[in-house]
C-alpha cells in the first residue's frame, strides 16, 4: 500500500516541477498516470504482478510520469529503477534534461546514469598496447597485431584517444569520442568480458570498471532495451541490478518482443566454425602449459578429444548440405517452390526454411550429438580460462604472457557459446501445444559459398514471463504505440502478459484537440496501392497534396517507389526534395529546418523509419501524406514460420498479424504531424483500401479522433 507520507512525497514533487517549469499546464491524464503506475507498483492491485502497461498518447508527458510514479516508491523502499528505452534519442532526453530537472526541482534525493553495454567503451591496457604497436614499436603484450593495419590517421586518432584518456578529458566510451571512429580500430580497443578483468591489474582502471562502480552508486540507470537483455539471459542482476531489487520502466515498449526474439536467436556458419574449431584444441594446450599446473592437464586433453569429434561431426552436416544444395536451393532465378524459397531482393542470399520448423532426423540426429559435444567443450574451456586468471593472480604466471591467451580463449568461448546454443534449438523436440521454433538455411555466395544455419524463436512471451515478468518487483510498460485497432490483446500476448494475472492496462487519450487541429483526408484514388498503375497516379496527383502545406513529409512503402516518384517530380515538377538515403537523418533535419526557418517550402521524402522517432513540432511539419498502408509482407523466415503456425491453428495470418501491425504503425505515422498543443496541419492518405477493404474502417478507427473528409 502506497502510505500517506508517500502520497504527500509524490504530490509535492509534482507541485515543484509545476512551479519550475515554464508553460506547465497540470494535466488530468500526467496526474492519472502517475497515480496508477504508484499504486500498481506499491501492490494495491495485486502483490504479485506490479506491473501496468500504458498507452499514453503524445503529448501526455509520459516519461514525468513514469518517474514520479515510481522514483519516490523506490527511494522509499531501496529498490533500483532501470529505465529502458528503445532509441538513443530517448536516452539522450532522459539523462540531459528530464532526470537533470526532475533532481534539481522536485525536492527527490537521487543519482542517476547512462549504463551501456560493455562494447561502447575502450579498454585503456588494450588502447596503450595498441598505440605502441602502430607506432612501429614492438607490443608490449604479445600477440597484439591489428586485423586491418591502420593508416596514418587512424594512428593519430589512436594517440589522441589515447593521451585524452590519461588526462580524464575524454572518459573512454565510443559515443562521447569527437569523431566517427572506424569498425575495424574501435574492434581491436574495446573492452571484452572475457579479456578486460577487474581483478587484472592493468584492467582496473578501465573506463568499463569505473562506469559500472557509478552504475552501483546510482538509484536511477538508463539503459537499452538490448542491454536489459543481455542481462535477463545472463540470468538477471549479472550486468545491471537483480530482477527482485528493480522496478522497471520500460518506454518504448512496442519494440520489446521483436528485441527479445533477436536476442533469442542463434546462428553459426559451417565452413567459418570448422575453421575455428581446427584452432580450439592448440588454445587449449598452450593455456595448460601457461598454468603449469596438473589440474589443467585433464581439461586440455578433453578439450583436444572432443574437438576432434566436433570437427568429425560438423563436417558431416556440412556434406549432408552441399550434397542437398538442389534441393535446399534455387539454381537460377525460376519460380520459387511453395513458401520455402524467400528471397527479399534479387540480390539476396538463398534462404531455405524448414517448413513447420521440423529438420531431417539425420539432421535431427547430429544436431544431439554436437549439441552435447559443444556443452562438454565449453565446459573444458572454462576450467582452462578460469585456471589461468588463477594462475595470475597467484603470481605463478605472467600477465603478459596470459593476456593474449586469454583474449583468444574469449573469443573462441563467444564462439562455442553461439554454437551450443544453435544445435541446442536444433535438437530440441517442438512442444505439440506450443509454437515450433523456426529453422532456416542460408547459403552465402558472397563468403566463398559458406552456409548458415539459424534458429530463432517464433514467440517469446513465455521467455519473458521467465525471465522477468515473474521475478522483478514492478513493472511499467510504455508507449505512444501498444494498441492494435484498439486493443491490447496482440500486444500482451506477444510479450507474455494476461489480462486474468493480476496486470493492470491503462489508455490514456492525448490532451491533443485532434478534431479542430488535424484533418484526415482520403484521396479519391483511381487504382488500388497494389496495381501497377499506382504508381504513376501517385507522380501525377502528389504536387496538388503537396500545395496544401509549406512543410512536407511524404511516407513510402518502398524505397523503390520513393526514388521513383522523387526522381519524376524533380524532373517534371522542377521540385525541390529532400529524400532518405541521400542524405543523412540529421542533414534532412537540419536543412528541412532552415528551409522553414526562411519561409521557404520544404519537402522529406522517407520510408517506414521516417514515420517513428521523427519529431519536428510547430512549423516544421503542417503536411503529412501517407501514400500506402504500411503493411509488411512477411520476408524474414521467422515471420514466415509464425504465418504458416497462425494457419496450422486454422487462423488467418492476414488478419492476426498483418493488419493488427499494420494498425499499429500507420497510428506511429500519422502522430508525426502534432508534436504539441498548438500544432495544426493535414494528413493525407492515397491508399483507397481504407475504404474498400473490410479492415479498412478498423484502421481508420484506431487513429485519433482527426475530422475526417473523404474526396469525392
Amino acid at each position: 500500500m502506497l502510505s500517506d507520507k508517500l502520497k504527500q512525497a509524490i504530490r509535492q514533487a509534482y507541485k515543484a516541477i509545476g512551479e519550475n517549469l515554464t508553460h506547465f499546464n497540470p494535466r488530468k491524464q500526467q496526474t492519472f498516470l502517475i497515480a496508477e503506475i504508484a499504486k500498481t507498483l506499491a501492490g494495491e492491485y495485486s502483490k504479485d504482478r506490479k506491473i501496468i502497461t500504458i498507452e499514453a498518447g503524445t503529448g501526455t508527458g509520459k516519461s514525468l510520469a513514469y518517474c514520479l510514479g515510481t522514483i519516490p516508491l523506490a527511494l522509499a523502499r531501496n529498490k533500483k529503477v532501470c529505465i529502458s528505452t528503445a532509441t538513443v534519442a530517448l536516452q539522450e532526453q532522459l539523462v540531459d534534461k528530464d532526470l537533470p530537472f526532475l533532481k534539481e526541482h522536485a525536492g527527490l534525493n537521487f543519482d542517476f546514469t547512462l549504463v551501456k553495454g560493455r562494447q561502447r567503451y575502450v579498454c585503456r591496457q588494450k588502447l596503450t598496447q595498441a598505440v605502441t604497436t602502430s607506432s612501429g614499436n614492438e607490443p608490449t603484450q604479445v600477440g597484439f597485431t591489428f586485423a586491418e593495419k591502420p593508416d596514418a590517421k587512424e594512428v593519430r586518432t589512436l594517440n589522441a584517444m589515447h593521451k585524452a584518456l590519461l588526462d580524464g578529458s575524454w572518459l573512454g566510451d565510443i559515443d562521447s569520442w569527437k569523431t566517427q571512429l572506424p569498425q575495424h580500430i574501435w574492434q581491436q580497443v574495446q573492452s571484452d568480458k572475457h579479456s578486460c578483468l577487474k581483478n587484472l591489474s592493468e584492467h582496473s582502471h578501465c573506463p568499463f570498471h569505473k562506469a559500472r562502480e557509478t552504475m552501483d552508486q546510482a538509484h536511477v540507470l538508463v539503459i537499452n532495451h538490448s542491454l536489459l537483455l543481455a542481462d535477463l539471459e545472463l540470468g538477471g542482476g549479472r550486468i545491471l541490478s537483480s530482477p527482485e531489487d528493480t522496478f522497471y520502466i520500460i518506454d518504448e515498449a512496442h519494440h520489446l518482443p521483436k528485441v527479445t526474439r533477436d536476442f533469442s536467436s542463434a546462428s553459426i556458419t559451417l565452413k567459418g566454425t570448422i575453421e575455428w574449431l581446427t584452432k580450439l584444441g592448440e588454445t587449449g594446450d598452450k593455456m595448460a602449459k601457461l598454468i603449469k599446473s596438473q589440474s589443467a592437464i585433464s581439461p586440455a586433453l578433453k578439450l583436444g578429444d572432443d574437438c576432434q569429434e566436433l570437427l568429425l561431426e560438423m563436417q558431416k552436416v556440412l556434406n549432408f548440405i552441399e550434397a542437398n544444395a538442389n534441393v535446399y536451393f534455387q539454381a537460377d532465378d525460376s519460380l520459387s517452390q511453395g513458401n520455402k524459397f524467400t528471397k527479399k531482393s534479387p540480390h539476396d542470399e538463398q534462404v531455405y526454411r524448414f517448413e513447420n520448423g521440423i529438420i531431417p532426423p539425420t539432421l535431427k540426429n547430429w544436431a544431439e550429438d554436437i549439441q552435447s559435444l559443444s556443452k562438454k567443450s565449453l565446459s573444458h574451456l572454462n576450467k582452462l580460462y578460469n585456471g589461468l586468471i588463477e594462475s595470475v593472480k597467484d603470481g605463478d604466471t605472467q600477465t603478459y604472457l596470459a593476456e593474449p591467451l586469454l583474449g583468444e580463449a574469449g573469443f573462441l568461448l563467444q564462439r562455442l557459446e553461439s554454437l551450443t546454443a544453435l544445435w541446442t534449438m536444433y535438437a530440441k523436440t517442438d512442444n505439440e501445444k506450443s509454437a515450433p521454433m523456426a529453422r532456416w538455411l542460408e547459403k552465402l555466395t558472397s563468403k566463398r559459398h559458406d552456409y548458415l544455419l539459424s534458429a530463432s524463436p517464433i514467440e517469446v512471451g513465455f521467455t519473458l514471463d521467465n525471465m522477468l515478468w515473474s521475478k522483478c518487483e514492478g513493472a511499467v510498460l510504455c508507449s505512444a504505440t501498444l494498441r492494435a485497432l484498439n486493443s491490447f490483446d496482440h500486444f500482451r500476448f506477444q510479450v507474455g502478459l494476461r489480462n486474468d494475472d493480476g496486470s493492470q492496462y491503462q489508455q490514456v487519450d492525448s490532451p491533443f484537440d485532434y478534431q479542430n487541429n488535424a484533418q484526415l483526408v482520403i484521396a479519391k484514388m483511381d487504382n488500388e496501392a497494389s496495381a501497377a498503375d499506382f504508381t504513376d497516379e501517385v507522380i501525377t496527383k502528389l504536387p496538388k497534396y503537396l500545395d496544401q502545406g509549406s512543410a512536407s513529409l511524404v511516407l513510402f512503402s518502398s524505397y523503390w517507389q520513393m526514388n521513383k516518384v522523387a526522381q519524376a517530380l524533380r524532373e517534371n515538377s522542377k521540385l525541390e526534395i529532400m529524400v532518405q538515403g541521400e542524405l543523412s537523418r540529421q542533414q534532412i533535419i537540419e536543412q528541412h529546418k532552415k528551409r522553414c526557418d526562411n519561409h521557404k517550402q520544404s519537402i522529406i521524402f522517407g520510408t517506414q523509419s521516417f514515420s517513428e522517432g521523427l519529431d519536428l513540432p510547430g512549423d516544421y511539419l503542417n503536411n503529412l501524406i501517407i501514400t500506402k498502408l504500411p503493411f509488411s509482407v512477411p520476408t524474414s523466415p521467422v515471420e514466415q514460420a509464425q504465418a504458416e503456425y497462425v494457419t496450422a491453428k486454422g487462423g488467418n495470418p492476414f488478419m492476426t498479424l498483418s493488419v493488427p501491425d499494420t494498425s499499429k504503425k500507420l497510428v506511429q505515422a500519422c502522430g508525426r504531424l502534432l508534436r504539441n498543443e498548438r500544432d495544426k496541419g493535414v494528413i493525407t492518405l492515397l491508399d483507397k483500401r481504407v475504404v474498400t477493404k473490410r479492415y479498412g474502417k478498423q484502421l481508420l478507427d484506431s487513429l485519433p479522433p482527426f475530422s475526417r473528409v473523404y474526396e469525392k
